[in-house]
């Protein structure tokens, strides 16, 4: 008792923090809507605490002990969970022999068959088992692919609507330039996914104040399928007309996002910031759905919940929330 109960201690442990770090390298590669993450270290990068996620589990946890009672069916579902994981694990092998290691297909197919056939063999032995509670796990990882899926999906839906209304960057601020539009002290940082094209934000800005900042900076944040970023790498600018310039912060997955301090580095590239003169203006959408778009109607009620529910940017790139400003916009997806 005394051992089985240690083992369960360090085994749940190690779920948590495998918790935590996959659904922070999920948020960061925009799989997951933005959760608050606690950093509990000074010094190590990696020991996050995740509220949200903490709460799911421990609710997740008594559901299934009350909903299985006895320890049998708790077996039958481990038995699955278990053998379909390392099944799914010689999948993914493939998938990176062929993308990271340029490995022939056919190569990397013969190099994991015969692993697929044992975890197959497994498998297949446990399935017996799957109306006994072997179902749980199936449906579970169901549940999680679709809500991974649809906020994917959501996104390069609602990127695609922004960008039926948008205007080209470049043409813009030459017309700017021309026009003699008032421009006001201080720097304007507008965050954007895409560099090309005018935030909506800064359209809505400039129909109300009728006026621009003497400095504007149209940022993006990239995250790239690599654990880090070199701090050299970190940020890209590129001056334009007008006194506008375009800035490109680059995060791997398990990089820690920190917007304030990645414009800090702007310096070096000649691009002064002085954070205490500076107004950060991001757009809040409201989404509608609509029937016979190019997601099901269910997945769009989905992705509007879990859009409402999302974290703030705010808090997400580390931006004093006394230097934001937010407008909004209607977007029927």
């Amino acid at each position: 008792m005394i051992l089985s109960t240690l083992a369960t201690i360090i085994a749940s442990q190690a779920v948590i923090s495998g918790a935590f770090s996959i659904t922070q390298q999920a948020i960061q590669l925009g799989y997951t809507p933005r959760l608050e993450i606690e950093h509990t270290s000074d010094r190590e990068i990696g020991q996050i605490y995740l509220p949200g996620i903490n709460w799911l589990l421990l609710v997740a946890i008594i559901a299934l002990v009350i909903e299985f009672g006895s320890s049998s069916k708790l077996a039958a579902a481990y038995g699955i969970a278990v053998t379909g994981t390392m099944l799914i694990t010689n999948f993914l092998a493939i998938a990176v022999a062929i993308r990271l290691w340029d490995w022939s297909p056919a190569r990397a197919i013969l190099g994991a068959l015969p692993f697929i056939c044992i975890d197959l063999g497994f498998f297949l032995a446990n399935s017996v088992k799957i109306p006994d509670g072997g179902w749980f796990p199936l449906v579970f990882g169901l549940a999680i692919f679709i809500l991974l899926t649809t906020w994917k999906r959501g996104r390069e839906l609602l990127g695609e609507r922004l960008a039926t209304d948008a205007m080209e960057l470049k043409p813009f601020i030459e017309n700017i330039t021309e026009s003699g539009v008032e421009r006001v002290s201080g720097t304007a940082v507008f965050l954007t996914p895409n560099l090309k094209l005018v935030p909506h934000a800064m359209l809505h800005s400039l129909k109300h104040y009728k006026a621009l900042h003497e400095q504007v900076i149209v940022l993006s944040v990239e995250v790239f399928d690599v654990p880090f970023v070199p701090d050299i790498d970190r940020v890209e600018v590129h001056r334009l007309n007008g006194n506008f310039s375009q800035v490109i912060v680059q995060y791997g997955f398990k990089d820690e996002p920190d917007i304030p301090a990645a414009l800090a580095q702007c310096a070096e590239a000649g691009l002064d910031i002085d954070m205490m003169d500076t107004s950060f203006f991001l757009g809040r959408e409201t989404l509608i759905p609509k029937l016979g778009s190019e997601m099901a109607y269910w997945r769009e009620l989905l992705f509007v919940v879990m859009f409402r529910n999302a974290g703030s940017a705010t808090a997400f790139f580390k931006i004093p929330s006394n230097r934001v400003v937010e407008l909004g916009s209607q977007v029927v997806l």
